[in-house]
């Protein structure tokens, strides 16, 4: 199954980048955290921070704080298609764990 994915530059974070999500754009930040080993996305529209949150295996960012007009509509979702990691790491995101872009066509499971 082929889907959209966010790729994530793990040599340059943190960093910020522009990106085109259901016919808006925004700016997403990507922090980390050495100590807990956990990174952190922050979504961005129109110069204000909308939230920040963990990037959490299986977990759908911004789903808990959806807003029409501020928030992507469709999900995103850190899994692993091959279904053998379970949680997300430094060592495996964007490698075999990524960050897959539900654009409403077939289920990301």
């Amino acid at each position: 199954m082929k889907h959209d994915t966010i790729t994530i530059n793990k040599e340059i974070i943190p960093y910020t980048f522009e990106i085109l999500l259901a016919d808006e754009i925004y700016n997403l930040r990507i922090d980390y955290n050495n100590t807990a080993d956990l990174f952190t996305v922050t979504l961005s529209k129109d110069g204000e921070v909308v939230c920040v949150e963990p990037i959490i295996y299986g977990i759908p960012l911004f789903k808990d704080l959806f807003q029409p007009d501020k928030y992507p509509a469709l999900e995103i979702v850190p899994i692993d298609e091959s279904g053998q990691e379970t949680k997300v790491t430094f060592d495996n995101l964007s490698t075999t764990v990524l960050l897959i872009i539900d654009n409403g066509g077939d289920e990301v499971e």
